[in-house]
């Protein structure tokens, strides 16, 4: 095993990472402390553990919102008109500017609300003639502490449905446009971390109690793990960011560290990703459905380390080929992602993550080239599972059975379904 020494590395994420210490090394920082212009990719640190990356934290809560001035159309509009005391599920609702709206002629394309259930409609205090819609549900941030603008100079609302189908007008929205919220993790500590170069830098400008100083502190790092050969093991979309707040010696050896960093607005990745983790620290999996146990959120955390460890320099199988797919344990969408991955390339394989991602797998370059026949094993669990409707875990119409098959046959796949 090569052991990596202190200094920048051009390409962290290929080297070996160990020390002589009785814990391992778990984890790399890989990105670039301070302010610069030009940001390096650098190795920023090691350490055994990190507090705050993983959590799981409670659902999100439910948002009121307000509809004021509405003129319904469409969907909205017939729920408004049969709607007795109980509630009633819309879906998603876009919201925008009108055509002719400066806003849209600035380029806002609207915001979005989620999963979305009519509670109640009474006549508008300011539009005669008009309604004001009382809803429920979600907006469509990337993380739950965004904060949304609301657009300057918008005259008017379009409202749109899930089928790009008109809902109606309003002049106004309340509860949509808000602050950005408190961040749920409010601090990440690099436990047992070893700096490298650029953290140490970092570190130095805790003595500074300066502007200057403060922005030497920041850290901007993506973050992966290293397997039990010290090879680097990626990860899609964990990160620390943030700045430095303190620095203390770590009980886990000598010339460790315990590094306390306040983060930025963002969301912890799920408790469960560390387990599924354990299960590629050792090599690529051998078994097939390891993933089964998992719920959905794990499983398409399981899809996203399977992407980010694909083997990209593996040639396509040629065209006229036979996979096979296991089906037994596809009762989900996310489940069938993880199968179909398995199907072609094997245990902890990729094959497309959501809809987008598997039109692109199907196009070549991720294991298979089109024209080839899936034989589809035990396909009545995607078929009982696999139905129409709202997705209410992914807050989108679900994809179903037949779409899949659909996809499939748009790229020439011959599936035998069994």
């Amino acid at each position: 095993m090569t052991t990596d020494r202190q200094g920048r590395a051009d390409r962290p994420w290929e080297r070996r990472w160990a020390w002589g210490h009785q814990v391992p090394p778990r984890w790399l920082l890989v990105g670039h402390t301070g302010t610069p212009q030009f940001p390096d990719d650098d190795a920023v640190a090691v350490c055994a553990d990190i507090d705050g990356l993983f959590a799981d934290l409670p659902p999100r809560p439910w948002e009121r919102f307000s509809l004021l001035g509405c003129a319904p159309d469409g969907v909205l509009a017939s729920i408004l008109a049969g709607l007795t005391p109980e509630r009633a599920h819309l879906g998603n609702l876009w919201i925008t500017a009108e055509p002719g709206d400066p806003a849209a002629r600035r380029g806002w394309t609207g915001e979005q609300l989620l999963d979305v259930t009519v509670l109640g409609h009474r006549p508008s205090e300011t539009a005669p003639g008009r309604v004001d819609v009382d809803l429920e549900g979600l907006a469509d941030v990337d993380d739950r502490t965004d904060g949304v603008t609301r657009p300057e100079d918008v005259t008017g609302f379009l409202l749109i449905d899930h089928d790009d189908a008109p809902c109606g007008t309003c002049a106004d929205v309340t509860g949509l446009f808000r602050e950005p919220a408190e961040r749920p993790v409010r601090h990440v500590v690099l436990v047992g971390c070893r700096p490298e170069p650029p953290l140490l830098t970092a570190l130095a400008a805790l003595a500074q109690p300066t502007k200057a100083g403060l922005r030497r502190r920041r850290v901007s790092a993506e973050v992966d793990a290293i397997a039990t050969d010290g090879s680097v093991l990626p990860l899609t979309g964990a990160e620390v960011s943030g700045t430095i707040v303190s620095s203390v010696p770590s009980k886990l050896g000598a010339g460790l560290l315990d590094v306390t960093i306040a983060t930025d607005a963002g969301e912890p990745r799920p408790a469960g990703t560390r387990g599924v983790l354990d299960l590629w620290r050792d090599g690529r999996p051998t078994d097939r459905n390891l993933w089964a146990p998992y719920n959905r959120t794990l499983r398409h955390e399981w899809s996203g380390v399977a992407l980010a460890n694909r083997r990209s320099d593996a040639p396509d199988e040629p065209a006229g080929i036979m996979f096979d797919l296991d089906g037994r344990f596809v009762t989900d969408i996310e489940g069938f992602y993880c199968a179909i991955g398995e199907a072609i390339n094997g245990p902890g394989g990729y094959f497309g993550w959501n809809l987008g991602a598997l039109h692109d797998c199907l196009c070549g370059e991720f294991g298979a080239r089109t024209p080839f026949r899936l034989v589809w094993h035990d396909s009545a669990a995607a078929r009982r599972h696999l139905v129409a409707g709202y997705d209410r875990h992914r807050k989108a119409p679900a994809v179903t059975f037949g779409e899949l098959l659909g996809i499939f046959a748009e790229h020439r796949v011959d599936v035998d379904l069994r």
